[in-house]
């Protein structure tokens, strides 16, 4: 059986909702006209042309297509025929589905053709009070008339995000550290070869924490990193790249502990979420993650560390209309409301470009001085 492929074009015309192959244009001509040179002239194409692509559609379809008799007008085979009859049914059956898909690509796309809407692309390690600034930001934008801010999030790890926003591939990234991890840390090493004096700018986002997900009630009475080793908790951890597997190796080091005194280091889970089902299902004891993930599969959560969220961005990007429109939303009150109302989160400086001296207790760079 063949695939079918879609594809559409741009216009200014407000031409009628149509999804139709050209072959079947060609195979239309050619039987109404009676001829390939006739069909061609009806379709203001040139004869050669018309005859290699019915010739390319043969090979490629496996079937003959037209049936050309010395002295006769060209007709169209068995096959030729029922393409036409199967597409006659097909846009009878699919015109109203036809058309209201047309209708949702125009409003995606009138987004692309109105000034005043601005799509922000952003590559960040995951967190919920991000996805709770999209919802926020069209809900905003729509009471308050024209214009809208779009958020195009696109969750990964908190490496890849800087990694994407430093090859051009996004405009911002998020990131999380823990507020009191200074220099010499895994935390350093990671980030700062990423981070470029002058050229980056560091934005105040929010506070959570970061805590031991456990099933309710805490049945092996966990209460830090230690207890896990000391009970054989059953871990589930995250991927190299990942902020929070940095946040667990940092506490770790911290404490005094190796990381292969976990049982389950190794065992990793792509999200927040899916350690919290994980532990939820039975498959771990423990997992290191954040508290709104905890109480969404009805855990317990053992805070351990504060840390900061951070949205950061090229300083040239603070230019873009886009991001000036971002910074404006998180210095709301209502923005900030909405943060501090999700379980483990703060809202901190949120909205306001930072100094990255201020803001990473590890962050220190040589200045060049005249010798």
């Amino acid at each position: 059986m063949h695939r079918l492929q879609f594809h559409y074009t741009l216009s200014r015309d407000s031409s009628p909702a149509l999804v139709r192959n050209p072959l079947i244009d060609l195979l239309q001509a050619v039987s109404t006209q009676g001829s390939i040179s006739a069909g061609a002239r009806a379709l203001n194409l040139s004869y050669r042309h018309v005859w290699g692509e019915l010739k390319r559609w043969e090979k490629e379809l496996g079937h003959e297509l037209v049936v050309w008799e010395k002295g006769q007008s060209a007709r169209l085979t068995e096959f030729g025929a029922k393409l036409m009859w199967a597409e006659r049914q097909a846009q009878a059956r699919l015109a109203p589905q036809i058309e209201a898909l047309r209708a949702e690509l125009e409003r995606s796309f009138a987004v692309a053709f109105d000034d005043s809407t601005h799509v922000v692309t952003l590559y960040a390690s995951h967190d919920e009070a991000l996805t709770a600034l999209r919802e926020h930001a069209l809900q905003t934008t729509r009471e308050q008339g024209p214009g809208q801010l779009h958020l195009d999030i696109r969750f990964t790890g908190s490496v890849d995000a800087i990694r994407a926003l430093n090859e051009g591939r996004c405009v911002m990234a998020g990131f999380h550290t823990l507020q009191n991890t200074g220099p010499k840390t895994l935390t350093e090493r990671t980030y700062k070869p990423l981070l470029q004096p002058g050229q980056h700018k560091i934005i105040g986002f929010a506070q959570r924490s970061q805590g031991l997900m456990v099933a309710r009630g805490n049945p092996l009475a966990l209460t830090s990193l230690h207890d896990v080793v000391r009970t054989q908790a059953r871990f589930a951890n995250r991927a190299l790249g990942t902020g929070t597997r940095v946040v667990l190796d940092d506490l770790l080091t911290q404490a005094g502990l190796a990381a292969s005194s976990i049982q389950g280091y190794e065992h990793t889970e792509p999200s927040h979420a899916a350690v919290a089902h994980a532990v939820a299902a039975g498959q771990c004891d423990a997992g290191l993650g954040i508290a709104a993930a905890a109480h969404s599969e009805g855990l317990d959560f053992v805070p351990l560390a504060d840390e900061r969220y951070h949205l950061v961005c090229l300083k040239s990007a603070l230019q873009q209309p886009g991001i000036g429109a971002l910074l404006k939303l998180l210095k709301t009150p209502d923005w900030q409301q909405v943060v501090d109302g999700i379980p483990g989160y703060a809202a901190a400086q949120s909205g306001e470009v930072l100094s990255m001296r201020k803001v990473l207790p590890w962050w220190t760079y040589p200045m060049n001085r005249p010798a």
